[in-house]
Order: C-alpha cells, then structure tokens, then sequence
C-alpha cells in the first residue's frame, strides 16, 4: 500500500515538485466549493487525463494552472503517465486500477490540504 505521507515528503525534496503552490484564487476556489466538489473533479481529471492505456496527449494533457486540482496534479507527479512512472511506479501502458486512481486522488487532496 502507498502512502500518501511518505509520496509528499519525497515530492518536497524536488526543487521542481516544489515550485507549485496556489495562487490566491485557486485557494479562494477551493474554499468556496469545498473539499467535496473538489475531490470530484479530481476523481473526474485523473479519470478523464491520465488514468487510460494511453491518454491522450499524454505529457501535455494538464493544464498548469487554473484550478486547484491541476496545480496539484503537477505538484504530485499525478499529471502525465510518465511523471506516475518515474515518481509512483506506476507503468504506462495499462489502465489505472481502483486503488492507484483513489491513493492519487487522496495524494492531490492532501497537497490542497496543505497548501490551504
């Protein structure tokens, strides 16, 4: 079982991981919306951008900016299948499983959650 705890402090040691924050809107979008409707739109972009065989674009399919999530997806590694691959051990080319899409929804929420 991964760990979320063990996955950001690693992420924390990366001068490029660490160069992402929130900007004051994407906090003030978080709070406004809640941790809920949050959590489901990173249930929906983990699905939707990264989570097939072979997504679409894949190494440019997350924007950078513009919701808290995708901020956090490249804070993460959680944005491209290469980026699973190098920082979670996650291998291309095979769908996501159950429990790799929710410890990376749950590794985003907790980086929000710091983060807020």
């Amino acid at each position: 079982m991964r760990s979320v705890n063990n996955a950001l402090f690693r992420l924390s040691k990366s001068k490029f991981r660490s160069s992402f924050v929130l900007k004051d809107k994407e906090k003030s979008y978080y709070i406004e919306k809640g941790e809920e409707v949050i959590r489901s739109h990173a249930k929906d972009f983990i699905s939707t951008k990264i989570a097939a065989e072979t997504p679409k674009n894949d190494g440019k399919q997350t924007p950078t900016h513009g919701h808290p999530v995708f901020v956090a997806m490249h804070a993460t590694a959680c944005c491209c299948r290469g980026c699973l691959e190098k920082w979670h051990k996650i291998p291309r080319g095979r769908e996501l499983n159950t429990e790799e899409k929710n410890f990376l929804v749950d590794l985003i929420m907790a980086w929000i959650a710091r983060q807020v």
